[in-house]
């Protein structure tokens, strides 16, 4: 898949805000600092479709882009920044509910980890949120360019273990700086469009 066309279409922190339920999505969930606006915008190839920032916890709102006039990618807000206050991150579970529960588009969330560290309790929470809801089975694990290959064999073993992967779950090793990894990315988002 090439992504030739890319814009933001809505930022939402409430459904009536989302656009029109009428297209396939693919959504990205993370931690704050794992590297998820960095990745979109390697996937889009645009420098600054998504806004990356040097504070952490910044996207606190559905960013949803539409991709190519044929499906949506969805941001979902960064996940366990502590300097967010208690009420953000109250109206941050009321919101993902909403909008995994409820959008018929949703073919699958990717989960972001970053592959240098084991996934946090948050993670693991989430991953078990996706699969509650039959989103789960596609990983990314930003910041490849980190570690080693030697390291990067042990640290997807560590994350296929923390997460309870199922055998055919694909953990997807990427790295935004070297610009590696997005392409078999792709190839997997086009995959699920297509069942």
């Amino acid at each position: 898949m090439i992504i030739k066309k890319a814009e933001l279409e809505a930022v939402a922190v409430k459904k009536g805000q989302y656009p029109e339920d009428n297209m396939e999505e693919i959504a990205f969930a993370g931690r704050s600092n794992v590297g998820k606006s960095s990745l979109l915008n390697l996937l889009t190839g645009r420098k600054s479709l998504a806004r990356v920032s040097g504070s952490p916890g910044k996207t606190r709102t559905i960013n949803f882009y539409r991709i190519n006039d044929r499906f949506r990618i969805v941001d979902l807000p960064g996940y366990g920044y502590a300097r967010v206050s208690r009420s953000i991150t109250e109206n941050w579970g009321d919101m993902m509910e909403e909008y995994l529960q409820n959008r018929t588009g949703l073919k699958k969330v990717v989960q972001l980890v970053d592959i240098r560290h084991a996934p946090s309790a948050q993670d693991v929470q989430m991953y078990e949120y996706l699969r509650h809801y039959g989103l789960d089975g596609l990983v990314v694990a930003t910041k490849a360019d980190k570690v080693s290959r030697n390291e990067m064999a042990k640290c997807i073993k560590v994350i296929r273990q923390s997460l309870k992967l199922a055998p055919e779950d694909l953990i997807i090793p990427v790295s935004a700086l070297k610009r590696s990894g997005h392409d078999r990315l792709l190839a997997e988002i086009e995959k699920i469009l297509e069942e």
